[in-house]
């Protein structure tokens, strides 16, 4: 499954993986002259592609390298199904990742380019507000990312007001949010998605324990962050 506002990059590197291979095909058939159709003038009259390869090798090689960009694109964009119990003496990560830094109340939770980039509510409650802010576009592990182009969507729930941030990586220049001003979401749902890399933090409202460390691993509406001292088991 795919994740919501992925759709379009997998049809594109699809659509892309389709014509090379068609040309491809055409060219070794000889269905044309591919030759007359690259011999196009570029600086100055060089052929430069035809100087490298011959028509159909660069049809070839077009084809494999837009094939591996799908290929990619549905391993980035893949949308697991998930079930998320609910708990009202627990938050759940938001993200997939490894917990980057711990500041006070809020935990930051890093995805790398191999995670899961759906995210989750951490509790249940009302969307209070979905704010964005421009910013700049830093690695998003660094401590100055939290100036990076981002999203806050703050919860009003039953244990109090938790924020949870979206922040864009130095790939990324589009942060998907699923939710609105007045929406109702349980913990688990799905709120959103960011493209390559990014950074999603989460405050921690008083009453609860955070109960995980720097450098752990976390998924998305499966793993606890936080809960309250009498949580069992």
């Amino acid at each position: 499954m795919l994740a919501k506002g992925s759709h379009s990059w997998v049809f594109t590197a699809s659509l892309f993986t389709i014509a090379m291979g068609f040309m491809y095909i055409t060219s070794r058939l000889q269905i044309f002259n591919v030759k007359s159709m690259l011999d196009v003038p570029l600086l100055g009259g060089n052929t430069f592609f035809l100087s490298l390869f011959s028509g159909w090798q660069i049809f070839l090689y077009s084809t494999f390298g837009f094939g591996l960009l799908t290929v990619f694109f549905v391993f980035f964009f893949r949308d697991p199904k998930r079930d998320s119990p609910l708990c009202k003496s627990c938050i759940l990560a938001p993200a997939d990742g490894k917990i980057s830094d711990i500041r006070g109340r809020k935990v930051c939770i890093f995805m790398n380019i191999n995670n899961v980039h759906v995210n989750r509510a951490p509790f249940c409650g009302k969307v209070l507000s979905v704010k964005h802010f421009k910013g700049s576009y830093l690695p998003a592990f660094t401590k100055d990312s939290s100036r990076n182009e981002r999203i806050n969507i703050l919860l009003q729930t039953s244990v109090g007001k938790i924020e949870v941030t979206q922040i864009a990586g130095f790939l990324v220049r589009r942060i998907v949010t699923y939710v609105e001003e007045g929406d109702e979401i349980l913990q688990g749902e799905k709120i959103g998605m960011i493209r390559l890399g990014s950074r999603v933090d989460v405050t921690i409202p008083e009453g609860f324990d955070i109960c995980v460390s720097k450098g752990d691993k976390v998924y998305a509406g499966d793993t606890k962050i936080a809960k309250t001292p009498h949580h069992e088991r």
